[in-house]
């Protein structure tokens, strides 16, 4: 498997979102009128970034390990992402901001982080790219 611009574009908008998520947490903690706005563009932005790593990520097969018609284990977590959006979109349209607050953060620790932690182990593709530039491998 190479760097297709597939993978390019699964790859920029995963670490996108890892890099806009913490910004939209954050920026909510207060009621500054300036911090909701950030808050409202971050999450847009993370949201969308969030959408197109999912999408993108259906596309991306490996039949080097275990799968299911090219589905390995950590597609698992597309549609568990995008039915965390929604939801949280739904808690938000419904003025339940604690719901809303759950799901977001449960969507980034799940899609960003426990699944980039699996995306390096090695024997996957962007594992052994980092493992043996960083020549650990």
């Amino acid at each position: 498997m190479s760097l297709s611009p597939l993978i390019a574009i699964h790859l920029v908008t995963a670490l996108g979102a890892t890099a806009v998520g913490p910004v939209a947490l954050w920026a909510r903690r207060t009621g500054h009128p300036a911090r909701v706005r950030l808050h409202r563009a971050a999450g847009y932005a993370f949201t969308t970034l969030m959408l197109c790593a999912a999408l993108s990520a259906l596309f991306i097969r490996d039949d080097t390990l275990p799968n299911w018609h090219g589905f390995t284990a950590i597609h698992i977590l597309i549609p568990l992402t995008l039915l965390g959006l929604w939801q949280a979109f739904r808690y938000l349209h419904k003025g339940d901001i604690a719901g809303h607050r759950r799901i977001m953060r449960q969507v980034y620790l799940g899609a960003c982080l426990v699944a980039g932690a699996f995306t390096l182990l090695p024997g996957r593709y962007l594992g052994d790219l980092v493992w043996t530039s960083l020549g650990l491998v």
